[in-house]
């Protein structure tokens, strides 16, 4: 019987028995494991122990075990929100009962008015706006300070109250412009024309001479004002200022023309609570600058009479073959 110090193979060079295992005169040395490394695996195997009783870790039907300490996910998320709640608190009583002027003036319930407002504009608002509010096609740029229903926060909080064109809601923003072309009222000809006129007004220079100013005034002028400058009250835009929703080509201007346009925008009302409601009025507001409070209450003199007066009569006027001003034209100067 072989004893057991034959039966050990030590390498020579080191002194170190070997496991047996040798490869093109290499062999392998049978080192024992660092001391400390054990000593971290035993400790990981202790704490897995640990973890397993006290945290939420065995699957069951259902879920999982709760572990002694009753640690949850959802829990720890309510602790968390319970604090926001609670920092929110501090402000919320004072931002409740503060009216927009007030809010404006104070600099702590402002910071706290735009900084929920941007989160919710992220929220709710950015999937059309865009998350600058730099808009698109179709939706309003928030950041050019140009209002279709007015730019006050009090206008801005009715429009995200009660939505755009949204049905069942008697007090939502509502405009309708005719489809002149598909309902028949203007041919394609007429249409050109007043869309050329409607050009030339946010190129800043009207072409009174041409057909599309009549046309305009006899078709458009009723919603968007003899000079073209919009009326908020009935959500008409402003042609002057080059500010474009759908486009302002040609083709763009066109099909507006001919087919109308319906955009719409949801009622934040019974979506969102009030407060929150307040706080993106405030935040919309402030993208573009906004418009003053003391703007909604602008005595009518603030603007000046001059519509007729910009729409000149005594020079360029359309005229009939002869060279005489259009019976239509002639029936507005003795009226005026």
């Amino acid at each position: 019987m072989m004893s057991d110090d034959k039966k050990k193979d030590i390498d020579e060079l080191s002194g170190v028995e070997t496991t047996g295992h040798e490869w093109d005169g290499l062999k392998e040395l049978n080192n024992p494991l660092p001391r400390w490394w054990v000593w971290v695996w035993v400790a990981t195997i202790i704490w897995s122990l640990w973890y397993f009783v006290v945290y939420p870790a065995w699957p069951v039907p259902g879920g999982a075990t709760e572990g002694s300490s009753g640690y949850t996910q959802f829990k720890e998320l309510e602790e968390s929100q319970a604090e926001i709640h609670a920092r929110q608190a501090e402000y919320l009583g004072r931002f409740e009962q503060a009216s927009f002027d007030e809010i404006m003036q104070d600099p702590a319930l402002y910071e706290f008015a735009m900084a929920g407002g941007k989160a919710m504009f992220k929220d709710n608002c950015a999937t059309c706006h865009g998350t600058g509010a730099e808009g698109g096609e179709g939706y309003p740029n928030l950041n050019d300070d140009d209002w279709l229903w007015g730019g006050t926060i009090n206008d801005i909080y009715t429009t995200l109250e009660h939505g755009i064109r949204v049905a069942g809601n008697y007090d939502t923003r509502v405009s309708q412009m005719p489809a002149f072309g598909k309902e028949g009222t203007l041919s394609r000809e007429q249409i050109n024309e007043v869309v050329h006129y409607v050009m030339s007004l946010s190129e800043g220079h009207a072409d009174t001479a041409g057909k599309g100013y009549q046309i305009f005034q006899d078709n458009c002028a009723t919603c968007h004002g003899p000079d073209g400058k919009g009326d908020r009250d009935v959500g008409a835009p402003n042609l002057t200022d080059a500010i474009w929703l759908y486009g302002g080509e040609h083709e763009d201007i066109y099909y507006t023309v001919y087919n109308s346009r319906a955009g719409m925008m949801p009622a934040w009302k019974g979506r969102l609570d009030e407060n929150t409601i307040r706080q993106l009025a405030v935040y919309v507001h402030e993208l573009g600058g906004g418009e003053e409070m003391q703007a909604e209450e602008a005595p009518a003199e603030a603007e000046p009479d001059v519509v007729i007066e910009d729409i000149s009569y005594e020079t360029e006027v359309p005229a009939d073959s002869e060279g005489e001003p259009a019976e239509d034209v002639k029936e507005q100067e003795d009226e005026h």
